[in-house]
């Protein structure tokens, strides 16, 4: 008798089933719906994300080959092609969204306590990055004349780097539109790349008591209200206080700001830093924008880890569903992360569990130690007998 369940069907347990058919009630994405029902749906979209599976069939080929195991998993049988590319197709992809934020909850508690700074401001990045799609294969996706594209627009929390906000637009949405919608908790603290300079935005964040972290346009007309003392032995070149000069600028954005230029050793060049926070430090000013290099990290274990970028199905409710269902398994490796003793890069962890998806280990004794913990293998009711072969009688 095996003691413990495969890894694959281990991780599936950290999912809520209780809180999961609640939003499938909600959604009601069983309506019409005969055999393949909403959780045998998200565990074969879930194990497209840890298996990398490139196609509805390695899908469902996958799920078939593991034979006996799939009751573990909560399924009577690996689906079939059609079966799974008409579930994409037509089943809310809002199920996935509401999955995610539950998850999110989940994985909070888990992560190791707060960000690496002193203040204890809640520090936000916002960024957002392009999927970029075949336009005569998902036409509903135009981006430009001969392309097309969808957008994943992110909030990272830097407690535990976790994805506090998610959002999938079409690729022709400027960041800006998504970043006016999105509710921030006074005092906290949100630093993002050039493409979210607005007057209007700004002005709004700090009426609210939102702090701002951000590069200045290079074309931006402003004058000097003020020089601070920079601080020495640093990379600060200048800090000023400024207000903006231009027609449009000073209408929409009255309160005075602080420009803090920064020197790139390594790109040798300067940046130019605009905040409306005016109590910390020049030198923190800096760090807490290069430590939005955490967003772009993110993406990028994204992209190379899990599938967003090829799609088993071509329709926008297949491709967000996909989506939504890359981020809660980059919130349960992530968890796993948290909890494990061993020194696990994202990468690694994500490759090992594919590597040793249905194998029977504990999986919690198995992240601890993954080179200790060996297989447990069922026993045989019979057991082979040796072959002959070369070098052995014939008779």
């Amino acid at each position: 008798m095996v003691k413990h369940a495969s890894l694959f069907s281990q991780l599936i347990t950290l999912i809520d089933r209780k809180k999961f058919h609640q939003f499938v009630c909600r959604h009601q994405t069983e309506r019409f719906a005969k055999k393949f029902n909403s959780w045998e749906h998200f565990v074969s979209m879930f194990f497209c994300q840890i298996a990398q599976a490139k196609s509805l069939r390695e899908i469902c080929g996958g799920l078939a080959c593991c034979m006996g195991k799939m009751k573990h998993l909560g399924m009577k049988n690996a689906p079939n092609k059609s079966t799974l590319s008409y579930a994409n197709a037509n089943r809310s992809w809002q199920l996935y969204q509401d999955l995610f934020y539950h998850t999110l909850g989940i994985c909070k508690m888990a992560a190791p306590g707060k960000h690496k700074f002193r203040f204890k401001n809640k520090l936000l990045s916002l960024d957002s990055s392009t999927i970029s799609l075949c336009l005569s294969i998902f036409p509903w996706a135009k981006f430009r004349q001969t392309k097309g594209a969808v957008k994943l627009h992110l909030l990272l929390d830097h407690d535990g780097y976790l994805p506090e906000y998610a959002y999938i637009s079409n690729g022709k949405k400027h960041d800006v539109t998504v970043a006016r919608h999105i509710s921030l908790a006074p005092d906290s603290i949100i630093t993002m790349d050039r493409a979210y300079n607005d007057y209007r935005l700004f002005s709004s964040w700090t009426e609210k008591s939102i702090y701002f972290v951000t590069r200045l346009k290079s074309n931006a007309d402003y004058r000097v209200i003020q020089n601070f003392k920079v601080p020495q032995n640093r990379n600060i070149l200048s800090d000023q206080l400024i207000r903006f000069t231009g027609q449009t600028a000073q209408k929409q954005c009255p309160q005075p700001m602080r420009k803090v230029v920064v020197w790139d050793k390594v790109n040798e060049q300067e940046i130019v830093l605009l905040t409306n926070h005016l109590a910390f430090g020049a030198t923190t000013i800096s760090a807490i924008y290069k430590d939005r290099w955490q967003i772009e990290l993110f993406f990028k274990a994204l992209k190379q880890n899990l599938k967003v970028k090829t799609f088993v199905g071509t329709s926008e409710n297949a491709l967000y569903i996909q989506i939504w269902t890359a981020l809660i398994a980059i919130l349960l490796v992530k968890y796993l992360q948290f909890k494990a003793k061993f020194g696990w890069s994202l990468s690694n962890l994500v490759a090992f569990l594919r590597w040793n998806l249905f194998t029977y280990r504990n999986l919690w004794d198995w992240i601890d130690r993954p080179f200790d913990v060996l297989p447990i293998e069922p026993k045989s009711v019979q057991q082979l007998l040796p072959l002959r072969g070369i070098g052995q009688h014939m008779y």
